[in-house]
């Protein structure tokens, strides 16, 4: 079930008002029931995974507390993670593996195999396995108690507003929440004016520019042969927006949605086009993903507390990993080599200008406009390789980009003047909405403490923006979010 999808538009409200009449011990049933029809409507039969990563992840964090050695305790958190990437590793990986053991023996000219599992990649595996297992790592850690309450815990591995494309969410944080899930402001008009708000900005992301902006990406992209630098300049760009939409869209739907209900998810984005440096866009970008790595693989290597060279080494762990769990392609770890090989120059150069520098330079305003626009075309690039099919397609485009003369033919991208229009105009707004969030101001309160015809003409027209210049297709088919198939 999409959170675009007309199917949406009926659960959710049936949902919340159940949740709100129901008696208060029967809050985390109802959500958890709520939460695997939500999932099981995509595929019934993968319930199963995430029932199993569940019910693993649950028994280690009971039995973490119940050994007092240090060595049983490691042993329970080494056997957690390992069924809990087996399972990963085997529906997301295994082909994967068997491509790349195929390509490296037909270099010496042997055959491998020629099969392939026949497995379906399950909806947000990547997201909830992340989210259980960083739970038995808090336990080990005594960051958290071991939830008692099997629901409980269920609950917070398969809440349906951040189920399938996060944010990956932290115990201490959602399951805290859970647990006191009685004492739960619901009836607050507040919140849910505000989660509704947050909802409607989420939906004009996904369908106003994303699906909009992905018309002309994909035009361009799947002909890139017959472009040159300027189309697949443009297209590129287009994908950055496209993706964050689509990814920031999604967030804010599942915080909104949250949010309505009483609930509050972490923020996933914080205006990552405005960053300065490819570090601080990984600051900025994907939060939940970003600081999961941090928390749970960066500091356990040992960061940057092991020297220089070290670090480096470990950033690009990082990176690797990160690339492999965005896709089971090597396009996708080019992708995070790309970024991690930019953030340790990044790196060095700040480390000579330490050395050589000694009182800390001021950036004007012009200065870190111009600082902006350079990191946006190095962000860019890197997405060449996240667009791409393959890594041999990602090259082929940046050697037409250099190497081709310059054209442009607007017939290319799919879409007519008056999409043109529209795509511009909502990008203008986009990016006024995150300069003014840059600058600390809250548009939300901003309209709240607006008079009431002012903020219906807010709310009206949101709507009609959403239903007049979405992108449905035909029939009114709804675009499937791009971080589904992580």
């Amino acid at each position: 079930m999409l959170f675009n999808s007309f199917e949406f538009m009926i659960f959710f409200p049936l949902v919340v008002i159940l949740f709100l009449i129901i008696p208060k011990r029967l809050r985390s049933i109802w959500l958890l029931i709520a939460s695997y029809y939500f999932y099981m409507s995509w595929n019934p039969r993968y319930a199963v995974l995430i029932i199993f990563s569940t019910l693993i992840t649950y028994l280690s964090g009971i039995l973490i507390e119940r050994f007092p050695e240090e060595r049983k305790r490691k042993w329970v958190v080494a056997g957690s993670f390992i069924c809990n990437l087996a399972i990963l590793g085997i529906f997301k990986y295994a082909n994967f593996a068997l491509d790349s053991l195929n390509a490296l023996f037909s270099i010496v000219g042997i055959s491998f195999t020629d099969r392939r599992l026949d497995l379906l990649l399950p909806v947000g595996i990547s997201f909830y396995t992340f989210q259980a297992l960083g739970y038995t790592v808090d336990v080990y850690r005594g960051t958290i108690k071991a939830e008692k309450s099997l629901i409980n815990y269920a609950l917070f591995v398969s809440f349906f507003p951040q189920l399938v494309a996060g944010p990956i969410e932290r115990s201490g944080n959602l399951l805290k929440q859970i647990q006191n899930i009685k004492e739960l402001h619901i009836f607050n008009y507040t919140q849910m004016r505000d989660g509704l708000m947050l909802m409607f900005w989420g939906l004009f992301q996904k369908l106003v520019i994303a699906d909009r902006a992905s018309i002309c990406v994909n035009n361009i992209y799947n002909s890139y042969s017959d472009y040159s630098i300027t189309e697949l300049s443009v297209a590129t760009a287009l994908f950055a927006f496209q993706i964050y939409c689509d990814f920031a869209g999604y967030t804010n739907i599942a915080r909104g949605a949250a949010k309505v209900m009483g609930f509050t998810l972490m923020d996933n984005f914080r205006q990552p086009y405005l960053s300065t440096s490819i570090g601080e866009y990984w600051r900025r970008w994907h939060i939940s993903m970003t600081t999961w790595f941090r928390d749970y693989l960066y500091f356990p290597l040992g960061g940057s507390r092991k020297g220089t060279l070290r670090k480096y080494i470990n950033i690009t762990i990082v990176f690797l990993v990160s690339g492999l769990w965005h896709g089971a392609s090597w396009h996708y770890v080019a992708w995070g080599m790309v970024n991690a090989l930019f953030q340790i120059i990044e790196d060095i150069r700040d480390r000579m200008i330490r050395r050589f520098t000694k009182a800390k330079s001021s950036v004007s305003l012009p200065g870190r406009c111009i600082r902006v626009c350079i990191n946006f075309i190095f962000i860019c690039f890197t997405l060449i390789f996240f667009a791409s099919g393959s890594t041999h397609m990602a090259v082929d485009i940046i050697r037409r980009m250099i190497t081709q003369p310059a054209t442009f033919a607007m017939s290319g991208f799919g879409i007519d003047t008056a999409d043109w229009i529209t795509l511009i105009a909502a990008l203008i707004l986009l990016i006024a909405v995150d300069i003014i969030h840059e600058c600390g101001i809250s548009i939300t309160s901003f309209i709240n403490s607006k008079r009431l015809w002012f903020r219906f003409i807010i709310y009206a027209g949101a709507i009609w923006s959403i239903i007049l210049f979405g992108i449905y297709g035909t029939g009114y088919d709804t675009g499937q979010f791009i971080y589904f198939q992580f």
